[in-house]
C-alpha cells in the first residue's frame, strides 16, 4: 500500500497528465506534467517509467467513453443515425480532448490498454459502417480507412478553430456527413488506404520522444 503522500503525487501526477494531455496532445512534455502535479520530474518516474506507461494510466477511461458511444450506436433503430451520431460524438470527443485524438488518430503499441481500446473501436466501427451500408445509406464504397482520415481531418480543423469558435468543426462535419449519404455519392478514382496503409500511417505518427 502508498504512503499517504505518495498516493497524494499519483493522484495529482494523473489529475495533471489528463489536463496537459487534453490540452496539448501525447506529445506534451512531461515536465509540463510534473510541474503541474508540484511534483519533480523523477516523482513522476519513479510512478511511470516512461511515457506510455503513463498514456495507458490515465487516457482509459476516455477511451472507454469512446467505446461507449460505439455501444449506443450500434443499438440505434436507424443504422445510419447510428453511424451519423457516433461519428459526431467522436468528433466532439477529439475536440474536448487531444489525448483522445493522438489515441484515435495514432499507433502506441507501447500502450497496451489503449491500443486495446482502439482496436475494439476500430471493431465498433466497422461494424458501424457495414450496418448503414446494408441500410443503403452510407455510401458503399467508405471504408474504416476513410473514417480515420475524416478523424485525422477534423482533428487539424479543431486544431485550427479551437480559440476562435469551440464549434467551427460541427459545421464542417456537416459536409462531411452530406457528401457520405449513398444518394450523394459518385465514383472516386483514389483507391481507399487499405488496412496495412492505416496501421503505418498510425505508427509513424504514434512515433513520440519519450
Amino acid at each position: 500500500m502508498l504512503r499517504r503522500d505518495a498516493q497524494r503525487n499519483l493522484e495529482r501526477l494523473a489529475r495533471a497528465a489528463r489536463e496537459v494531455f487534453a490540452e496539448r496532445g501525447l506529445n506534451a512534455p512531461l515536465e509540463k506534467i510534473a510541474e503541474r502535479a508540484g511534483v519533480s520530474i523523477g516523482t513522476l518516474y519513479n510512478r511511470y517509467p516512461d511515457r506510455y506507461a503513463l498514456i495507458d494510466a490515465v487516457l482509459l477511461d476516455r477511451m472507454q467513453e469512446n467505446l461507449q458511444i460505439g455501444e449506443v450506436a450500434l443499438a440505434a433503430d436507424d443504422p445510419w443515425q447510428g453511424f451519423a451520431d457516433y461519428l459526431e460524438q467522436t468528433c466532439e470527443l477529439q475536440a474536448r480532448d487531444r489525448g483522445v485524438t493522438d489515441a484515435i488518430s495514432r499507433r502506441f503499441p507501447k500502450a497496451p490498454k489503449v491500443e486495446a481500446a482502439c482496436a475494439d473501436g476500430f471493431v465498433q466501427a466497422r461494424q458501424l459502417i457495414e450496418r448503414a451500408q446494408r441500410q443503403g445509406t452510407l455510401r458503399p464504397d467508405f471504408t474504416v480507412g476513410d473514417l480515420v482520415s475524416v478523424l485525422w481531418a477534423n482533428a487539424r480543423i479543431v486544431e485550427a478553430t479551437i480559440a476562435v469558435d469551440p464549434n467551427a468543426w460541427r459545421r464542417y462535419l456537416r459536409f462531411v456527413l452530406d457528401g457520405l449519404h449513398a444518394e450523394a455519392a459518385h465514383p472516386i478514382p483514389e483507391p481507399a488506404l487499405d488496412p496495412d496503409q492505416v496501421d503505418r500511417a498510425r505508427l509513424a505518427l504514434g512515433a513520440t520522444k519519450q
